[in-house]
């Protein structure tokens, strides 16, 4: 629950990530469009800008990868993992399109995609070696 409380703060309020309403609705479509600007222009821009925008996407997500299958009441699998991230990211663009706090980047599905595979990957892993350690058969 704790972490839901800061992944909503850090996406809708927080101002040092740059939430706040704008006049104006930003809408991206183009993937990998924003990752480029932000990598071309790191110089300019900085690392530590950089860094948030591509690696914080990521990271945002990882957690939740990591926790959904074990935390589920029913079981779901790694695919449907993978798409459960998908569909709270996009739910999450369209909250920022709508709100104006934000904006709507097909980057930033990618990306914050990208972190729940990890986590789910890493969730797969510690199942496989348990298993093994436990009783010697690998079973998902």
């Amino acid at each position: 629950m704790a972490y839901i409380c800061v992944l909503v703060y850090f996406l809708f309020f927080s101002e040092i990530m740059g939430r706040q309403v704008s006049d104006e609705y930003h809408l991206n479509l183009i993937p990998f469009k924003e990752i480029k600007r932000f990598c071309n222009g790191i110089n300019k821009l900085g690392k530590h800008v950089v860094w948030m925008n591509v690696a914080g996407n990521i990271a945002a997500f990882i957690p939740f990868g990591l926790f959904v299958m074990p935390v589920s009441g029913r079981k779901i699998n790694f695919a449907e993992t993978v798409m459960l991230t998908f569909d709270v990211s996009i739910c999450v663009e369209i909250i920022q399109l709508v709100t104006r706090v934000g904006s709507f980047d097909v980057d930033d599905l990618i990306l914050n995609t990208i972190g729940g595979v990890i986590g789910a990957s890493m969730y797969m892993v510690y199942v496989i070696i348990e298993r093994k350690r436990t009783d010697g058969k690998v079973q998902i």
